[in-house]
């Protein structure tokens, strides 16, 4: 049999021996040939093919001489006697003969089609889609480049997923979902935002009983969407989501029918597109849009360096809009990603973004985990810089505050454009860093008219150029205003303009300009003007709005601030967000303020709503935050509480959190406000809020690497505690800052915090408080080799974890001293504690906690000399890792696991241990230099040539 392979590397088989075909040019000629098999190729259309739209001079020669050669290679094939393959000319061009069941591309088409005619069972669909799917070997047109070959490759590989998500879908119900997960699982890897992979790959895990980890594949993929694309996943991924957290069957929501092939939502990528949405019917800037052009031509004439870009200008000018506009435009010139953050460097109530945290936002875009990134601030930078080398990314840096802010998010490398908005002109980076400025100012007025005509039609606006030309003086030619005005006008069509720029002129005008004069007075009517068209209801909630801390907000917390029922307050932002007053977030149920009317709606609740309005509400908004906060962070460790919270104000009782992985996605994106929500509560009267909210951040904080914001968060806590002589606040916060700064490698000071919060816990008599400060104090002289010093902070934590009935505390305390038993080279009494540690962390259901266990288990049981056991238990750890998603924990267990083999002189699996810890290490981004992959590839050997 004759056969001619493009799904993987180019081959030309026959019977099963795979002939010389050539150099990578003439490979590509024909597989431009092989898929249109059957049909005449024109010279011109190979050429192009071939060597792109621009060809060298002697394309047409060179193909003559590839053709020539394929033609005899072809040939060779007629001593078959089976089907030979001919390549011939015709028309004008050239053809090459061949079967489609001889060419893997038109085999595979034909098998996914024949699984769509009707009539078929679900076991026969499956069986010809698995058969498609047997015939791809790896990447298609491997090895070969050019346009051409990307576009078709990246069109073979939609239809791969297609048809692989098609197959999973009929093989779950007629078969084992189980053979499944693993192909799918590659699949999603490669693709991770393809959500229909996701949707198979969830229902297949839940079918299998492995729930959790469906619900980790929900979670990463809601993260990465909206991290990447701004956007949530589609209804029918939510609902497999919400069926799973419901403890029900995962059904396929739409069953595949007979022509309907499975569509990927977006296109399959690894660079992070962090960009949010232009604005709708954006205008004018003409001459500030040619400026960027000519910064993004430098990009490349200036190799050396990065290139920068300020542009600044007055609040509400339009600066957001005006960088996301080009940058949209200008993607395709960064196809290694655009990355993107809001500084907030100039928002109210203390929400300013810090550099650290932007740093972190990004690592965790370019896919680093937590478990990799540094402590320190300018290790992180330099991680992030290293990142972006050899790339070329753009990183939009919105409404910076200063150029100390932004310096460090700087990119290092050549190719990266960085493009700043900021209200300030950030003179110091053109100084410094040969920043490029841009000033934007106010729109003139033939630009101003041109966006009316945008949002309301050239009829409307032409019929009456008097009211349009006061409506453009009461905006002062501020595109927020003006946008504002519109959307009031497009509001009511039938209203004639004269009447609704009389209405502007009589609005309030008396107030004074707002955010330190940066916009006039008109802007200020354009706003009252506004509010005063809302019903009673919305204009309270407006106003109560500019008491939030945080950048945006849920509906669940706006509900609790207004003091209404989450329909009703739905029903409300619905007006305000069609008054454009409020904007609604790509995040469906979060909303978000212009700082301008922000700082309006706090001016007019100190006017319009006592000090007892706004008590309560705050009362309520912190309530809320609290008791959310303590039910996740009981998810995420189960432990008594140092003191336990009163119930919630009528109105702001928290929402049910479902898993452990739902009360990480919650902190997630109520991160920003719970940290503002901490430095504002004392100064509103809520010291205990303070001290109690940054206690249940503290363990979220600290997984993912927040450790600055949680030495200001604690320090916010302590000084609230200390004010009020709260003692088990001071306890708690001094807990906190010794964690923040023993992560921070600032050992000195976080015994200090730690005895200190050991003295207060034991003045109050907290076991709880106890048993955690000797666990943290036992897991830091450990570190510094103090194992005797360690085993007695071990045990006195496990005293104190009984005498609190901490079951979940009592399994940590249990393994922590086996460990060190097993350092101490007692591993007998090393086992019998891990052993009962195993016991109670799987009452408790601590996933994470029995993977570390069964790690140190293995690690007992190695050194006893008992091999089987050592390699069960390393594998029991492995796969517990991998469901809670601790990476490097799994890499570092697949290490043991393969020197156990190696011991034994089981070389297969030794290496296959080591060289899936090795692929570990490299999705980690670890280096070579570092211990762990060093190591490994100490252990692999050098790669054979």
């Amino acid at each position: 049999m004759v056969e001619l392979r493009l799904l993987g590397s180019v081959e030309l088989s026959v019977w099963g021996r795979t002939a010389e075909v050539g150099p990578p040019q003439r490979r590509t000629v024909l597989a431009a040939l092989a898929v249109d098999s059957g049909r005449p190729v024109t010279a011109d259309v190979l050429i192009r093919r071939v060597w792109g739209v621009d060809p060298p001079a002697g394309a047409r020669r060179a193909l003559h001489a590839h053709v020539a050669r394929l033609r005899r290679l072809c040939e060779q094939t007629e001593e078959s006697g089976q089907s030979p393959l001919r390549l011939v000319r015709r028309s004008g061009g050239y053809l090459l003969e061949a079967r489609p069941e001889q060419v893997d591309i038109h085999q595979f088409r034909q098998r996914v089609g024949r699984s769509r005619a009707s009539g078929r069972t679900d076991e026969a669909r499956a069986a010809l889609l698995r058969e498609a799917l047997g015939l791809w070997h790896g990447e298609p047109l491997a090895g070969l480049g050019g346009q051409w070959v990307e576009q078709v490759r990246e069109a073979w590989r939609r239809q791969h997923v297609d048809a692989a998500v098609a197959w999973a879908n009929f093989e779950s119900r007629v078969s084992d979902p189980v053979a499944v997960i693993g192909p799918l699982t590659d699949l999603a890897d490669q693709y991770p935002l393809v959500e229909p992979l996701t949707e198979a790959l969830m229902r297949a895990l839940h079918a299998a009983g492995r729930s959790a980890e469906a619900l980790d594949a929900y979670a990463n993929v809601r993260k990465r969407l909206a991290e990447e694309l701004g956007a949530d996943p589609g209804s029918k991924l939510q609902k497999v989501h919400e069926s799973i957290l419901r403890g029900g069957r995962a059904e396929t929501v739409a069953r595949p029918g007979p022509g309907a092939p499975v569509r990927a939502t977006v296109p399959p990528t690894s660079a992070p597109v962090q960009l949010p949405m232009g604005v709708s019917g954006f205008t004018g800037r003409g001459k500030e849009l040619a400026q960027l052009d000519k910064v993004l031509l430098s990009v490349t004439d200036q190799p050396s360096a990065v290139v920068i870009t300020a542009v600044s200008g007055a609040a509400g000018v339009g600066k957001t809009a005006l960088a996301v506009h080009w940058a949209r435009g200008a993607q395709r010139s960064f196809p290694d990603g655009q990355l993107y953050v809001n500084l907030r460097g100039f928002a109210p109530g203390g929400s300013v973004m810090s550099s650290a945290e932007a740093v972190l936002g990004f690592l965790d875009a370019l896919g680093v985990p937590p478990a990799r990134i540094p402590a320190g601030l300018e290790a992180q930078v330099g991680l992030y810089r290293s990142l972006l080398a050899g790339r070329r990314m753009l990183v939009v840096l919105d409404n910076a505050r200063s150029a100390e802010q932004v310096r460090p998010l700087l990119p290092g490398s050549p190719g990266c454009l960085a493009l700043i908005t900021s209200r300030r002109s950030l003179i110091g980076l053109a100084a410094t860093e040969g920043a490029q400025l841009l000033n934007v100012g106010m729109l003139n007025a033939g630009e101003a008219r041109e966006l009316l005509i945008r949002r309301l039609g050239e009829d409307r606006v032409e019929a009456d150029p008097d009211a349009v030309q006061k409506i453009i003086g009461r905006c002062a030619g501020l595109p927020l205003a003006l946008a504002i005005v519109a959307a009031r006008a497009a509001a009511q069509p039938d209203l004639p303009l004269a009447a609704l720029a009389k209405e502007l002129c009589e609005a309030d005008g008396r107030l004074d300009a707002l955010d330190g004069g940066e916009a006039s007075s008109q802007v200020r009517a354009v706003f009252s003007w506004s509010y005063r068209a809302l019903s009673p209801q919305a204009a309270r909630l407006f106003r109560l709005l500019g008491l939030h801390p945080g950048p945006d907000a849920a509906l669940p917390a706006i509900a609790a601030l207004a003091g209404v029922p989450a329909a009703r307050a739905r029903e409300l932002l619905a007006e305000l967000v069609h008054g454009h007053l409020l904007t609604e977030q790509p995040v469906v149920g979060r909303y978000a303020f212009h700082d301008l009317l922000r700082a309006y709606a706090a001016e007019l609740a100190a006017s319009y709503d006592g000090d007892g309005i706004r008590h309560a509400a705050a009362y309520r908004l912190f309530d809320h935050y609290l008791h959310m906060a303590h039910r996740a962070d009981a998810l995420l460790t189960p432990r008594p509480s140092p003191a336990p919270l009163p119930s919630a104000q009528p109105g702001a009782e928290a929402e049910e959190l479902s898993s452990h992985q739902h009360a990480l996605v919650w902190f997630t994106a109520e991160r920003s406000a719970l940290l503002a929500a901490v430095e504002q509560a004392p100064a509103a009267g809520f010291h205990r809020h303070a001290w109690q909210l940054a206690s249940a951040l503290t363990t979220y904080l600290d997984r993912h690497g927040y450790w600055r914001a949680l030495v200001t968060a604690h320090t916010t806590a302590l000084d609230a505690a200390r004010l009020h002589g709260d003692v088990v606040g001071q306890a708690e916060a001094h807990r906190g800052l010794g964690l923040a700064e023993d992560r921070l490698d600032r050992i000195a000071d976080a015994r200090a915090h730690y005895l200190r919060a050991l003295e207060l816990f034991g003045e109050i008599g907290s076991e709880a408080g106890q048993a955690r400060i000797h666990q943290h104090l036992s897991r830091m002289s450990g570190n510094q080799g103090r194992h005797q010093q360690a085993l007695s902070h071990a045990h006195a934590s496990l005293a104190h974890h009984r005498a609190a009935v901490d079951r979940a505390g009592q399994s940590a305390a249990l393994n922590h001293i086996g460990w060190i038993l097993a350092q101490l080279g007692d591993h007998q009494q090393a086992l019998q504690h891990c052993l009962q540690a195993l016991e109670l962390a799987q009452e408790t259901g601590d996933l994470n906690g029995q993977a570390h266990i069964q790690d140190s288990l293995g690690y007992i049981h190695d050194r006893l000399g008992d091999h089987a056991e050592a390699v069960d238990r390393y594998q029991q750890a492995v796969d517990l890792f991998h469901q809670s998603g601790d990476r490097l924990s799994e890499a570092t267990g697949l290490v043991c696991l393969g020197d156990i083999y190696d011991a034994d002189d089981r070389a297969h699996p030794a290496r296959t241990a080591w060289t899936q810890a090795l692929a570990i290490t490299a999705e980690l981004g670890l280096s070579d230099t570092d211990p762990l992959r060093a190591r490994l590839l100490e252990r692999l050997g050098p790669t054979p040539a």
